[in-house]
């Protein structure tokens, strides 16, 4: 099973919205294979999950402290993709959570504040020794701002 973990510093990001639409697309490819996880205490994943009419992808809650042994679990009970949505901070839980992961997905915004946010999740991701990208999300495809985003994400990785 593979467990990505979208996490930021910077709330607004769009951490919980790329979970979602990243959960729902796989589960295209992966039908009843994906499971989100939400572990940010706003709850707004579950809240989106709540209100849908489709049981698919799966939803589970965990403590951070059950992590590990849920995602075993989770693994054991065919699941080959979770989806993890962390809290708008830097915090030991998301240290916690990135070292689960397979790969970090960090989102930001093409904004000087987004990208100096960067810098705290990509330490954690080399701290722990996993593999990261970026999405640049509420962009203007075109827009210099974008070009700029981009070329400035590029120095710390894809």
């Amino acid at each position: 099973m593979k467990v990505l973990i979208v996490a930021s510093q910077k709330g607004g990001a769009g951490k919980t919205t790329l979970a979602a639409h990243l959960a729902v697309a796989a589960e295209e490819v992966l039908p009843k294979k994906v499971v989100i996880l939400d572990g940010d205490p706003q709850g707004s994943l579950s809240a989106w999950w709540n209100s849908r009419e489709f049981e698919y992808p799966a939803l589970a809650s965990s403590t951070l402290d059950e992590l590990p042994g849920k995602i075993d679990q989770l693994k054991e009970a065919g699941f080959e993709l979770v989806i993890i949505d962390t809290p708008p901070a830097i915090t030991n839980a998301i240290t916690k959570m990135v070292s689960l992961a397979d790969l970090v997905l960090i989102p930001t915004r093409p904004s000087p504040h987004d990208l100096r946010a960067v810098g705290s999740t990509v330490n954690i991701a080399l701290e722990e020794n996993k593999p990261f990208i970026f999405v640049v999300t509420q962009a203007k495809a075109n827009a210099r701002l974008t070009t700029q985003a981009m070329a400035a994400l590029s120095e710390h990785g894809t």
